[in-house]
């Protein structure tokens, strides 16, 4: 009873700091989401520990991370230009040139590994920033939330239907070598509640057609579940139940992410296609 409540109390918090960190204001945005993508790193090079030399590396690399998302915040809104990104490059240089001082046992897995971990994780969620940010007059902010909100609804509403689906209904499982307990019925499942979803999405924002919000909730979905996937594969590989503790009762930020740092590039690329063209 304890845990359900501790974990019912972190979901409900999460879910209050994300959707406030959208909606409400860009620099609460750029805060909240420039923490997470830091903290997303830290947890997934602790995770994987590849570092030799350990806490320094895993710091540099976790902050230049955080950096590319408040990089890429200011270029997004037109408030700076590309040669914001200078730093990230030198960050690029420096994992790279280390490694010929570290005198490590196995330097191409630690490029391998950080570079990785800052597309999966920075690269992602940066990516957020095109999706809320519409440049307008140089040095002003045009925050638009709708599509961002709705990747995280979409894929909160797709683990829940997939849930509810699933442990009534599910005997074809999904991919039963990485998640034995996902099913098809589940996934047909959470995509019926998402679809349902977007169409109050339509309703509240008729400037998007319905159809096209259907495709957006399918994107994700889709998406979605193929992040999922992957962070069960990765954690599968290195023997791990849960990426973290960070969320008491929910586990680290990679299992409350996973989902969503897959949607992310699949939604930007939807929205640049199908609804900004």
């Amino acid at each position: 009873m304890k845990n359900l409540i501790t974990r019912a109390l972190t979901g409900i918090i999460f879910v209050a700091v994300l959707v406030g960190a959208i909606y409400f204001h860009s620099y609460y945005f750029l805060a909240v989401f420039g923490l997470i993508t830091g903290l997303s790193l830290w947890e997934f090079y602790g995770l994987v520990k590849h570092y030799e030399n350990a806490d320094i590396k895993r710091f540099v690399s976790s902050l230049g991370g955080a950096y590319l998302f408040a990089a890429t915040f200011g270029y997004a809104n037109g408030l700076v230009g590309g040669n914001i990104f200078l730093p990230y490059l030198l960050f690029l240089m420096y994992t790279m040139i280390t490694e010929l001082y570290d005198k490590a046992s196995n330097p191409i897995n630690n490029w391998a590994l950080t570079l990785f971990g800052q597309i999966y994780c920075a690269g992602s969620f940066s990516l957020l920033n095109f999706i809320t940010s519409v440049p307008n007059t140089p040095g002003e902010i045009v925050h638009i939330p709708y599509f961002a909100l709705a990747i995280f609804v979409f894929v909160w509403v797709n683990d829940t239907g997939a849930y509810l689906v699933g442990s009534m209904l599910g005997k074809r499982r999904l991919f039963e070598r990485i998640s034995p307990k996902k099913s098809w019925e589940g996934f047909y499942g959470g995509l019926a509640f998402v679809l349902i979803t977007s169409q109050i999405f339509a309703w509240f924002m008729p400037a998007t057609n319905w159809y096209t919000w259907l495709g957006l909730a399918g994107t994700i979905v889709v998406f979605g579940t193929w992040g999922d996937l992957i962070e069960s594969l990765m954690k599968r590989t290195l023997g791990v139940k849960d990426s973290g503790h960070v969320l008491p009762g929910h586990g680290g930020m990679l299992d409350r992410f996973d989902s969503v740092m897959m949607a992310i590039p699949a939604a930007y690329i939807y929205i640049e296609l199908f609804i900004r063209n």
